[in-house]
């Protein structure tokens, strides 16, 4: 069995000074030669493993044959976003768990080679690279409201459908999450803005500035036209410690700290008007993807020390692995087992302290880690003048606030059916919304709810 082709990386201190991409893709022998690893299973078993139902198999033939037009069309069969995912999807988690070379081995590097085909698709400018319409517009107008992954996903699948879709985003650019909480070095926003031209190109319309609920309601979108809707507005509601001190200056939560980065291009600063102050000594509190971004982040942007604060131990962290390895690589300091329990500042109301408390982990609790419990007398402070909060958000309430006959569940998700419907007839929801996790968990409720508006457009219009 030969060895798994490593994707090459640009060295650690040079990419920690800068906001370019850190991986910088398989050539094309690389790519064939690790395509070529694939063993071609006749019950591919990686497939399961994709929440948006890629031919995997079928798209890494094509690459070890050497035909990439036809490994391009066979991966925007079923994805919009396939240059978006082969950076950004957890694929360790779903189908490259799934490969059966990872049984003894390495398995092939799925998303690797997912990459390399979206990007090859996008250089060589080819029609399989684009996103393609089957048959003609039924006329039939239906409403995604948020541009994130699921919506994104819906809104192209009801394209390819033929529906007159229209996406409503509430900020001055489209990508959700994609573009105001991932950092460039992990997904440019050239990249993103090419996967939306491919979205474009299907017929997809976007308004942009509108927020529903607010500038316009769900009743108002009906009263447009539109015999459907699908709500992917995502999460936006920081979580926080509640601790005593987190109303300090410069205490920020990581949505608003990576934000201001990444939508408003902090990062080129001065050519973009948005000054973003980053402390000598930063602290981020968390462990997941979030908390990884927001560390990387502070150091690129001229932090001295950047430490991460994890109340668990290693085995437990959240983050992607690769995201943690290249988080050390680059000099972020892990402090696990800690937990802050109070912030202290100075008489001008700014943070200069973070005590915290040693963890040890007990039994597991409902998400199957083991539960951190404080050790007692474990005390101590470190000094800090910068605290990013990345321990989660919660789904964002604003269009379920303001939308009569819209139910959420007791942490404020959406309440949906087995069909993606909401409690509202012909609105339908998916992603953060209604509880997805991770980027590809969304498109596939996305892809799911858009099968779903079909049958029930079917039906109904």
């Amino acid at each position: 069995m030969t060895d798994r082709i490593k994707m090459p990386e640009r060295p650690p201190k040079e990419r920690a000074k800068d906001f370019k991409e850190v991986n910088t893709g398989y050539t094309k022998e690389q790519a064939r030669d690790e395509a070529k690893r694939c063993i071609q299973c006749k019950k591919p078993l990686c497939v399961g493993g994709c929440p948006v139902e890629i031919n995997i198999p079928g798209f890494i033939k094509a690459i070890a044959d050497g035909d990439m037009d036809k490994a391009a069309g066979i991966l925007k069969d079923k994805n919009d976003l396939p240059a978006v995912c082969g950076r950004v999807c957890p694929q360790e988690e779903q189908c490259e768990l799934k490969c059966i070379l990872g049984k003894k081995g390495k398995p092939v590097a799925i998303g690797n080679l997912e990459r390399f085909t979206a990007d090859w698709a996008q250089k060589n400018q080819t029609e399989a690279g684009s996103s393609k319409k089957e048959g003609k517009t039924n006329g039939i107008k239906v409403a995604v409201v948020g541009s994130g992954p699921a919506g994104l996903t819906a809104a192209g699948d009801l394209a390819k459908m033929g529906y007159d879709v229209s996406i409503f985003e509430s900020l001055h650019e489209p990508g959700g999450v994609l573009r105001y909480g991932i950092p460039e070095f992990r997904l440019p926003a050239a990249i993103l803005d090419h996967e939306l031209g491919n979205l474009a190109k299907l017929g997809v319309k976007t308004c942009l500035n509108c927020l529903v609920g607010r500038t316009k309601s769900i009743s108002d979108i009906f009263k447009e036209g539109f015999k459907a809707a699908f709500i992917g507005t995502g999460a936006g509601l920081p979580s926080f410690l509640n601790v005593p001190g987190e109303n300090l200056n410069h205490i920020y939560s990581a949505n608003e700290f990576l934000v201001r980065v990444n939508l408003m291009r902090g990062f080129e600063f001065p050519e973009y008007d948005t000054p973003v102050w980053i402390g000598k000594k930063v602290v981020v509190v968390g462990g997941g993807n979030t908390a990884m971004d927001a560390a990387r982040t502070s150091l690129r942007l001229g932090a001295e020390e950047v430490t991460l604060v994890y109340r668990r131990s290693r085995q437990e962290l959240p983050a992607r692995a690769e995201e943690a390895h290249h988080a050390e690589e680059e000099g972020i300091k892990f402090m696990f087992l800690t937990n802050p329990v109070r912030f202290g500042g100075d008489d001008k109301g700014f943070v200069t302290e973070m005590e915290c408390v040693k963890m040890e982990l007990g039994e597991p609790d409902d998400s199957g880690r083991r539960r951190p419990q404080v050790i007692p007398g474990s005390n101590f402070i470190i000094p800090v003048n910068m605290a990013i909060i990345a321990i989660g958000l919660g789904p964002n309430p604003v269009l379920p606030s303001l939308t009569k006959g819209l139910e959420r569940d007791k942490w404020g998700h959406l309440i949906i059916d087995k069909s993606y419907m909401t409690t509202l007839p012909g609105v339908f929801a998916g992603g953060d919304i209604v509880g997805g996790e991770t980027v590809i968990q969304a498109m596939g409720m996305g892809k799911r709810a858009a099968r779903s508006i079909d049958e029930y457009l079917k039906k109904n219009a």
